[in-house]
């Protein structure tokens, strides 16, 4: 199975090799790069570097070098197309079929093309009725985050003759009866540009990204021959070198002004999706009278083109092309190879492509926007590697907001507690172009310093939407809460502290884990501490969704425990594991646990309805021991408004571990297994220093 080069490159480029690398070695930031440890050979100091801006790696001890692919490929023993495959996974780029691998195509014999005719009478005025209208915009609609058209039946009733609409161009040099001609300026004129690849043979195939560049300068070209579109950028104070830099252009009007300007090439325009057919057959050009902003990859190749309408009531706004081989919308942010060549350190993510132009000719760069469609994890992931900051700046609208809110969602689960998510929404509805214009860059770099934390940013988001006047209102907005914190990753300590600062935003004097304490006091002090824990589990079950004794586990750095070499090799693979419920031999509890673990997905969201939910679905003997206590409980709590048993929940569990590791120690003092006994003893030291360490915390 052969796979293209460019694929290849893409999912190097795309792979989070911090994390790949990061399961078998600690890696440390070190500059703009992080160090560690050599995987490959046995060292004490670290050589090993790895270069996220490259996504590169490379050990000065045993020379050892590679990317994403060959790591897996010499670190992890899979072979070449298992170490693609899981790339693909990772990074959601898909592996095409055969038929689709190649970035060629077929050119084919060059045609004589009639010219159009030079110039065209201003149609009367009825001529723009609503049946002799050109196709409107109204008719495309969105397909996986870019538009798509359905205007076959418009296209084939109308003449390929479309005016300009009449435009001020406040003295600029524009001559609205040439401009109405059918034929462009870059056809008709002595001046037109001239392709080498129209004149080559036809049996010679095409390359997609060879075209992509032909296309860009055709665009550009077309800029400088059509005042009204050059105006659109100067209007927006886009500078001449910022129009170089990102290559900027404009589609101008005409159906097929792509097949005129190509037309060796219509199987490749076709590929890119910048020629398509309507439902008769006839061909037509995708983007028509829309400036254009070429996008480019992670290498700085052309890929595609986005183009937004010059008229701001037509809709969409913006049109992308479509996929193709070389471009797969989801896994590109446009502005981000530009910014890597200013070596940006910083990163923000803006909603529009004038608002990654504007923040770079403000000497701004790290500012980057998807492609039409909400920024994914991967992308979150890949850009928190290259800084531990990453900002997001929407608009103050509603829509700017939601999107705001999406994007957090998405960001959670590769929110470590080392990254950071801050929020900036700029004042009077501004945007970043339209403040940049108005307050200048050094008021901008301010907002950006400045913006708003996101424990700030959720209790900001979440007291707009609930009455906190009303304890409900509390109530939803710590539920709410709860289930944004289940999202991060596992073993995170943002998640408790989270929960705990919002609930003391609420009005809570004393922490939740001291409330709940007393709680449980109040109700009934002579409890076991598993009959504790089985009634916090009721109120609240999604705390197992992580599951808390590995949590622990992975918090204390048990699981990494250095034991020496003879007890590692003599050790059984079960003595080392992680303690597990089943080992507590607790029936009731065991019950409780697996019974939540089976029913997470069907809980109903109010407290008391899920507890009775899981009572309804316990063995008779545990739910009938549970069933007395849980509506006492249930009331203790709610009379006290605790929100959330988090802290108290680990405690608990914590004491539960102690008390079975202490046992466990002592069945193996009777039953003498040293082995054993030394990797408990050891588990149980780590598990007790850990405990001073967080009590030390707390106190502090």
């Amino acid at each position: 199975m052969s796979i293209p080069n460019h694929i290849l490159e893409q999912l190097n480029s795309q792979a989070d090799l911090i994390s790949i690398i990061g399961r078998h070695t600690t890696l440390k930031r070190a500059g703009s790069e992080y160090k560690g440890c050599c995987p490959f050979h046995g060292e004490k100091s670290p050589s090993f570097y790895v270069n996220p801006q490259k996504n590169i790696y490379h050990c000065f001890g045993c020379s050892v070098g590679g990317n994403a692919i060959s790591f897996l490929r010499d670190y992890e023993n899979l072979s070449f197309i298992e170490a693609v495959n899981e790339l693909s996974k990772q990074t959601g780029i898909e592996i095409p079929v055969e038929e689709q691998q190649n970035v060629s195509y077929q050119r084919s014999a060059l045609k004589s093309v009639s010219k159009p005719p030079q110039a065209m009478p201003k149609p009367p005025p009825d001529a723009l009725s609503s049946e002799n209208s050109p196709p409107s915009y109204h008719n495309e609609d969105h397909n996986n985050g870019h538009s798509t058209y359905n205007d076959s039946a418009s296209y084939d009733s109308v003449p390929n003759h479309i005016p300009y609409a009449d435009i001020d161009y406040s003295g600029a040099d524009y001559d609205p009866v040439e401009q109405q001609s059918y034929s462009p300026a870059w056809l008709t004129d002595d001046h037109s540009i001239k392709i080498s690849s129209n004149s080559t043979t036809a049996d010679k195939d095409g390359n997609l990204y060879e075209l992509l560049i032909q296309i860009q300068q055709f665009y550009q070209r077309n800029l400088a021959t059509h005042p009204h579109a050059k105006h659109y950028f100067m209007a927006r104070g886009v500078t001449e070198q910022s129009l170089e830099t990102f290559g900027l252009g404009y589609a101008p009007f005409g159906w097929q002004h792509l097949e005129h300007q190509f037309p060796q090439d219509i199987a490749g325009l076709k590929a890119l999706g910048l020629v398509r057919s309507s439902e008769s057959g006839r061909d037509y050009d995708l983007l028509r009278d829309r400036v254009i902003f070429p996008i480019r990859d992670n290498q700085g190749r052309i890929i595609g083109f986005a183009g937004r309408a010059l008229d701001n009531e037509v809709k969409p706004k913006y049109i992308n092309s479509s996929d193709s081989p070389v471009f797969h919308k989801q896994h590109v942010l446009y502005g981000y190879f530009e910014s890597r060549q200013q070596r940006a350190d910083r990163w923000l993510v803006v909603e529009g492509y004038m608002d990654v132009i504007a923040l770079y000719q403000a000497g701004i760069y790290g500012a980057i926007a998807s492609m039409g469609t909400a920024i994914n994890e991967s992308q979150i992931s890949r850009l928190l590697t290259l800084n531990p900051t990453l900002t997001l700046s929407f608009d103050g609208d509603s829509a700017g907001q939601k999107a705001a809110w999406r994007t957090l969602e998405i960001s959670l689960p590769v929110l470590g507690d080392d990254k950071e998510l801050r929020f900036l929404t700029l004042p009077n509805d501004h945007d970043p172009d339209t403040f940049i214009k108005s307050q200048g860059s050094d008021a901008m770099r301010e907002q950006i310093a400045t913006a708003m934390p996101l424990s700030q940013y959720i209790f900001a988001y979440l007291s707009e939407r609930y009455d906190l006047a009303l304890a409900e209102g509390k109530a939803k907005l710590m539920s709410q809460v709860r289930t944004l914190t289940t999202l991060l990753p596992k073993g995170s300590s943002f998640r408790y502290l989270l929960n705990n600062d919002i609930y003391q935003k609420l009005g809570g004097k004393r922490s939740q884990n001291v409330e709940a304490k007393d709680a449980l006091l109040d109700f009934d002090g002579d409890m076991t501490i598993s009959q504790q824990l089985q009634l916090c589990f009721l109120f609240q079950p999604r705390a197992l969704i992580d599951d808390p004794i590995e949590a622990i586990w992975q918090q204390a750095g048990i699981n990494g425990l250095n034991l020496p070499t003879h007890i590692k090799q003599k050790a059984s693979p079960d003595a080392l594991r992680a303690v597990a419920w089943e080992d507590l031999q607790d029936d009731a509890l065991q019950d409780v646990v697996s019974t939540i673990n089976r029913c997470l997905n069907y809980l109903p969201t109010d407290a008391n309805a899920a507890a009775h939910f899981i009572l309804s679905n316990l063995k008779p003997i545990t739910q009938e021991a549970l069933s007395r206590s849980w509506g006492p409980f249930y009331k203790t709590l709610t009379a006290r408004n605790i929100l959330s048993l988090d802290e108290l929940i680990e405690n608990l569990v914590m004491q539960l571990l102690k008390l079975h590791m202490k046992k466990k120690m002592q069945d193996l003092i009777q039953n003498p297994d040293n082995i054993k006994l030394a990797v408990v003893r050891k588990q149980a030291q780590r598990l007790n220093d850990w405990l001073l360490m967080q009590q030390a915390e707390q106190t502090s």
